[in-house]
């Protein structure tokens, strides 16, 4: 289930992957949007900067693009050559992030991005049955990683394209990725559909606050 827009009371909401938000909270939106969308999307804050990751075809390029304002989103996303950088802001941090390529003669760039990167966002083509291994072989090359096998550095997955009849459910996803074998990190594993923005929010908060965690000394 999809839509451009949310109305309630006469009051028509675009703001990103937040249009969504409104969309499924229905009439609770009402109590939603006035404490939480200044602060969700907040321009102020710490700056990090994360990695975007995955096959080819997954849907980063168009996940990144919901997260943008309205007025500087485009509707023709074409495959990304080599890397990207984009910045925007969600629950009170600024983020740089770097849209790597995901066909195969890009992957080697993955690795030049690690050593300072504060999160990392993998995302998986829940209708992609036939590279789920290939997927999974990726995740735990980047994880194994010399400039990653030590850090907590947050893994956020996105099991996108999930609106469509053929998507494989996250938990199966979850299985398939073994993702129970992390030890050294938090990881969490959202359905998403990047072209409505459904569960992108969801998403980037948990990774947003997994961050804040990391930043924060402890006493």
């Amino acid at each position: 289930m999809s839509c451009g827009g949310c109305t309630t009371h006469g009051l028509t909401v675009y703001w990103g992957a937040f249009k969504m938000q409104l969309h499924y909270l229905g009439n609770r939106a009402l109590y939603f949007f006035p404490s939480t969308l200044s602060s969700f999307f907040s321009t102020s804050g710490r700056q990090v900067e994360i990695l975007i990751l995955g096959l080819d075809n997954s849907g980063k390029t168009t996940f990144l693009n919901q997260l943008k304002p309205p007025e500087t989103q485009t509707s023709n996303i074409v495959p990304t050559v080599g890397y990207t950088t984009e910045r925007f802001s969600a629950a009170g941090m600024m983020f740089t992030a770097y849209d790597m390529s995901g066909e195969s003669r890009y992957r080697n760039l993955w690795e030049t991005q690690y050593k300072n990167v504060n999160g990392i966002i993998f995302v998986v083509d829940s209708t992609d049955k036939l590279r789920i291994a290939v997927a999974r072989d990726e995740l735990w090359m980047l994880l194994d990683h010399k400039d990653l096998t030590y850090k907590k550095t947050p893994l956020l997955i996105l099991a996108n394209k999930s609106d469509l009849k053929d998507a494989v459910p996250a938990s199966e996803i979850h299985l398939n990725l073994g993702l129970d074998l992390i030890r050294n990190r938090n990881w969490h594993i959202v359905s998403t559909c990047a072209l409505t923005g459904s569960g992108l929010v969801e998403g980037i908060d948990w990774l947003a606050n997994n961050i804040k965690q990391l930043l924060t000394p402890t006493i």
